[in-house]
């Protein structure tokens, strides 16, 4: 499935009995739930087909460009929240590194070998309910200086439940993007978390927006949830009108309370994917955490939905080395975006 010689026009005449989805999609309209649940339980005979019906919407809006991210954990273990998949939480005992807030200096250097790699996003993430004054003074810091050094690095912070106020000082400081993921549906929600709520959530992606800064929010697929609780979320990621939207896949972590769960299986990673590019047409798309176990050989087809995947590991998880991503980027034809006039890279280099 090679798409260097493929656009929209040809990838809707492969599109089989999904190309209404995806005509639907290039319009803007939203997608009917029946839609959503055909696609979701379609048959692994028909996937290339729902696979290029998201491919014809990506390459609508991003070609066939990829845009690499880097992950940078600021702040490792010590949260008081009890979410059940994540290795970092109160209730986990996950043999994970544990250590408090890296300096600025730390986390500009950590931007600088993310741009060294063609990263054109770095995101900086800590364990937290919330960050504190003094913790959002800090990363206004360290924002200031990587701004001042990599001008066109695009920057995001993952900082748990976010006031606008400390949202509007974070993009004062020439932060671009707010990270808070929904993680799955209303419903489904208490199933996997307690100390604080999905409306929570909600209410940090909403108010990063209000404040001027981009949104980015996505989910974890395979934690038990069904069909619908992805189709729920996934028309709330619509409505939200996100500008990024990573799609994560369960990785089984010892020592979590969802340790024992299967990992989900790459047709339904899949078919997540392209659930999430027909629901959020014009948004970055992200194949994310988990994407090396749950796909394996398969991952290069998430880019047949995703336009963006992290590389170099994730929070306590290991990931695709850049230069092995850039071999899998290629060989589908795909390209890797580019920074702007390659200032990016020649500042670093």
């Amino acid at each position: 499935m090679d798409v260097s010689r493929t656009d929209t026009a040809t990838a809707l005449a492969r599109a089989g009995r999904y190309r209404p989805l995806a005509e639907r999609a290039l319009a803007d309209e939203p997608l009917p739930p029946a839609e959503a649940r055909a696609l979701m339980a379609s048959p692994d005979e028909e996937l290339a087909a729902v696979l290029w019906a998201a491919f014809a919407v990506r390459h609508r809006h991003f070609g066939r460009a990829v845009k690499l991210c880097v992950l940078s954990n600021a702040r490792s273990g010590l949260c008081p929240e009890d979410c059940g998949y994540c290795s970092q939480s109160a209730v986990s005992n996950a043999d994970i590194p544990r250590y408090r807030l890296k300096s600025v200096a730390e986390l500009v250097a950590a931007a600088r070998r993310a741009a060294a790699t063609g990263a054109r996003r770095y995101c900086m993430v800590t364990s937290a309910r919330g960050p504190s004054t003094a913790d959002v003074a800090h990363f206004a810091r360290a924002a200031r200086a990587i701004r001042a050094e990599l001008p066109d690095l695009e920057l995001c912070v993952s900082l748990g439940i976010l006031g606008e106020g400390a949202a509007r000082e974070l993009r004062a400081a020439g932060v671009d993007f707010v990270n808070h993921n929904l993680n799955t549906s209303r419903r489904f929600y208490p199933a996997i978390c307690t100390t604080h709520t999905w409306d929570d959530r909600v209410a940090t992606v909403a108010g990063a927006r209000r404040a001027g800064l981009h949104a980015c929010s996505g989910v974890i697929v395979g934690m038990g949830e069904t069909d619908d609780d992805l189709i729920d979320v996934a028309g709330v990621l619509g409505a939200l009108a996100v500008t990024s939207l990573p799609v994560n896949f369960l990785h089984p972590i010892d020592g979590t309370p969802l340790a024992d769960r299967p990992p989900p299986p790459p047709g339904r990673c899949l078919r997540a994917l392209a659930l999430f590019r027909l629901t959020s047409p014009r948004a970055e798309i992200r194949a994310a955490g988990g994407r090396e176990r749950c796909l394996g050989a398969a991952q290069g087809l998430a880019l047949f939905a995703a336009s963006s995947i992290f590389v170099e590991g994730y929070l306590t998880t290991p990931g695709q080395a850049h230069a092995a991503a850039r071999d899998m980027i290629t060989a589908l034809g795909f390209q890797i975006e580019a920074a702007p006039d390659g200032q990016v890279q020649a500042n670093v280099l």
